[in-house]
């Protein structure tokens, strides 16, 4: 068996565009996979389109040895960022097509399943209304009455992610902002009640004072987790921040690969990571971080406001991890999410439940990703 094509697709999200793949061999077998990551997701696409010729007249089946050949044939590159986003959904797509081989679910080629049933939480459900108090509560408690016990939200001033737009220059906020964010957090609070876990986003868009005066002010409300107080640069920083707060810290969006954890874990720097299977090195990488975590007692909690796949996949890859807390779930989404794959995920009052259908357990639908092509012009909102 060889790998004959790697066909790429950039499709519309709800915020940013997925990048998804599919690789053909000559007996006809197929896998697919997600390589999803912004600002810049036609460079994503086009580097998953060029690694993809790479592997051509290789077999499919050698998923680690390919892993590991496009990481050093591609190392020059860098360990991180845009290479390890296509080697991400190349490893994915190599995981389905060899599970679809077996006749086996992705979860039983990681060692099989602890459960099945993926507890998650919910981002992306403050989608309505404004930045205030009672539109924040309101939605709250949709999410609640929807069944899940665990949900994410920026209560800061962050409504836009680019540098110099309408954050401060210097990442501060004024006593208004830090009241409102307050007040936010706290109508939240109130309106789910002290049972769901609220964890609490920065996007590392806070000064090291702010985040820690912040973290302080929020503590009293029973914050699950603080996340990205600062950003991927230096552990040293984070376990800092970790020691100068009452909230565990939870990193990992902005890390890659096993050696990028690495660090965090000897310095004893978060109490929960939260990888991204469509950045971090794929579902198989994601396993290996998983381990090296639990050697330090961490907790995994796979970041994924991304597509279809990733979902799916980051949903197999904990079905196997003895160290899971809760994989992340985008509450609100575009309604062809469900459509561009030949089976809709099966979301049930919080969980996400996994099928026993051969690899992914869906395949790609070409016609419908092409009625949604990526978006390439600038639209407000909306991250290219």
């Amino acid at each position: 068996m060889r790998i004959e094509a790697v066909d790429v697709w950039l499709v519309e999200g709800i915020k940013y565009n997925w990048t998804l793949l599919r690789i053909t061999t000559d007996t006809g077998l197929t896998g697919i996979g997600e390589a999803t990551n912004w600002p810049g997701s036609p460079l994503v696409y086009h580097a998953t389109r060029h690694l993809g010729q790479h592997i051509l007249g290789e077999d499919p089946r050698r998923v680690d040895y390919l892993w590991t050949k496009l990481y050093r044939d591609f190392n020059w590159q860098g360990p991180t960022g845009t290479m390890m986003c296509a080697m991400s959904g190349i490893d994915m797509a190599l995981l389905d097509l060899k599970a679809k081989w077996l006749g086996v679910p992705c979860y039983e080629l990681l060692g099989g399943a602890f459960r099945t049933d993926i507890l998650l939480y919910a981002n992306y459900w403050f989608t309505r209304g404004g930045h205030n108090p009672q539109d924040y509560a309101d939605q709250a408690r949709q999410v609640v009455a929807a069944g899940f016990t665990g949900m994410k939200f920026d209560p800061f001033a962050h409504t836009n992610y680019l540098f110099g737009s309408d954050l401060s220059t210097n990442l501060t906020l004024t006593a208004d902002q830090e009241d409102l964010a307050y007040d936010i957090a706290a109508a939240v609070r109130a309106a789910v009640g002290g049972r769901v876990q609220l964890m609490i986003e920065t996007h590392a868009m806070l000064s090291m004072p702010t985040a820690i005066r912040m973290a302080k002010r929020l503590a009293p409300l029973n914050i699950t987790w603080y996340e990205e107080p600062a950003g991927p640069e230096s552990p040293h920083t984070l376990r800092y921040l970790s020691e100068q707060i009452d909230i565990p810290i939870c990193v990992g969006e902005r890390h890659y690969s096993r050696w990028g954890f690495r660090p965090l874990l000897e310095n004893h720097a978060v109490d929960y990571i939260m990888p991204d299977i469509t950045r971090c090195g794929g579902p198989n990488e994601l396993k290996r971080i998983a381990t090296l975590a639990e050697t330090s007692n961490i907790q995994v909690a796979p970041h994924n406001p991304n597509g279809p796949l990733s979902t799916l996949a980051s949903a197999h890859v904990c079905a196997t991890l003895p160290n899971f807390f809760r994989q992340e779930f985008m509450f609100n989404d575009v309604p062809w999410r469900d459509e561009v794959i030949t089976h809709p995920i099966d979301i049930r009052q919080g969980h996400l439940i996994l099928s026993d259908r051969p690899g992914l357990g869906v395949d790609l639908v070409p016609e419908v990703m092409a009625q949604h092509p990526g978006v390439l012009e600038p639209r407000k909102g909306f991250y290219i």
